[in-house]
């Protein structure tokens, strides 16, 4: 049960994180001084990988949501349960390490690990409930 609670608790905390970074790019495009530069680059560079830190950290906390709670609430082998929660968990390297790239000028390799990691508990979690006794 562990591992599903906090796939649960780390998606909501995390999207509630990426929500307030999303209102502090609604707050950039209309209500900063320098709103008419940033709109202009809209399409490039660092204002574009703001947006796309954004929409995959929301997108990963959801999956964290929805993972844990699949976990918690399907017949799956404690083994795949830690697996997939701790891949789930892994896999929000990737919004992070978007923002680390532009903000750090860190290396990609958290976006690759993290893409990784999600795409194989997704995979796994799939794979897990197929073989599952589920009535």
């Amino acid at each position: 049960m562990k591992y599903g609670k906090r796939n649960i608790v780390a998606g909501l905390l995390f999207l509630a994180v990426f929500m307030l970074y999303g209102f502090g790019l609604i707050y950039l495009r209309d209500f900063a001084p320098n709103k008419a530069q940033w709109i202009a680059e809209y399409t490039t560079g660092t204002h574009f990988e703001s947006r796309l830190a954004h929409v995959h950290g929301n997108l990963f906390a959801f999956l964290n949501v929805m993972v844990g709670y699949l976990i918690l609430r399907l017949p799956i082998s404690a083994v795949s349960a830690k697996w997939v929660s701790w891949l789930a968990l892994a896999g929000m390297l990737m919004p992070l390490g978007i923002v680390a790239e532009f903000a750090l000028s860190a290396s990609p390799v958290f976006v690759l690990v993290g893409a990784i990691a999600m795409v194989a508990a997704v995979a796994w979690l799939g794979i897990a409930i197929w073989r599952a006794k589920v009535v």
